[in-house]
């Protein structure tokens, strides 16, 4: 992706644990780097359609003025964050700050701290099937819209499915969202939990009915293996209510692990089950 640089841009701030640091203030130099989309203004010729360094340089100014952290791990990544949520056209944000008067009682030339952050592409499956299903559905997608830390781009169209399991209990009404994110697959699990909680969600019965079950299927084209995470979806390869969908709004996702596009997983399980997502299927809901 293409750079705007910013270098040595000069703050006056009030950040640091130490008091006087917080009394006194100190120099700050940040060095900014922004990527974004350069061909189309490089071809247009168009200050609207890039992004503007000088707002950019006076945004830095302001945050870091305006904000007071103690640390300078903390003041590069809200910087950060605070660069992506205000510039949309930047993408991807690598974000230094350079601390040459920190107190330290020994000769040294300077102390910085680099972040990296940008907009992550992520897709949930959403499923409910007590109380007014839909609803809950609309539900988990307006908490993803209220969160400053998410942007919902697509959603898909719900369709009915059948429960899993030995638990007598309704039909189920799945589908899926496509959001840009600043947050990381930890981060975006304990968000997508607190909607849950939120829509009265509870972990009682083992694949019982719930009103709000959302899963994280992928995070970009990461492989995330821990014990309460695992990206992509272990099973999402199997589920005609995860991939039917999916392939409605990202049919050339590619799974990282079997390198397979979304359709291409589907085309896969279809032969084996003759359903078309309307009620018929009755494959096993998401992980409890």
């Amino acid at each position: 992706m293409d750079c705007i640089k910013i270098r040595q841009l000069e703050v006056f701030a009030y950040h640091g644990c130490n008091e006087e640091e917080k009394i006194n203030g100190q120099k700050f130099y940040v060095d900014a780097d922004l990527f974004t989309d350069v061909r189309t203004p490089g071809m247009s010729d168009d200050l609207e359609e890039t992004v503007n360094y000088s707002k950019a340089c006076k945004f830095i100014n302001k945050f870091m003025t305006e904000n007071r952290f103690d640390l300078i791990e903390a003041v590069a990544e809200q910087t950060a964050r605070g660069l992506l949520k205000e510039f949309p056209k930047i993408k991807e944000v690598e974000l230094t700050i350079n601390k040459p008067n920190a107190p330290i009682k020994l000769p040294f030339g300077n102390v910085a701290v680099t972040v990296r952050r940008k907009w992550s592409r992520a897709y949930l499956s959403i499923g409910s099937n007590m109380g007014d299903k839909e609803e809950y559905l609309n539900q988990a997608i307006e908490g993803l819209y209220d969160d400053e830390n998410c942007r919902v781009s697509i959603v898909s169209k719900f369709i009915e499915t059948e429960p899993y399991g030995p638990v007598e209990q309704d039909n189920f009404l799945n589908g899926c969202v496509e959001i840009e994110t600043l947050y990381s697959p930890k981060e975006l699990l304990r968000k997508v939990n607190i909607i849950e909680l939120e829509a009265g969600r509870t972990r009682e019965i083992h694949w019982g009915p719930r009103t709000l079950d959302i899963d994280i299927i992928l995070f970009d084209n990461e492989i995330v293996n821990l014990p309460d995470l695992k990206i992509p979806h272990i099973e999402m390869h199997k589920r005609l209510f995860v991939l039917e969908p999916l392939n409605q709004i990202a049919p050339y996702a590619v799974h990282p692990i079997f390198n397979k596009t979304v359709s291409q997983l589907l085309e896969d399980l279809q032969p084996q089950n003759k359903c078309s997502g309307c009620g018929g299927c009755s494959f096993r809901q998401q992980n409890d």
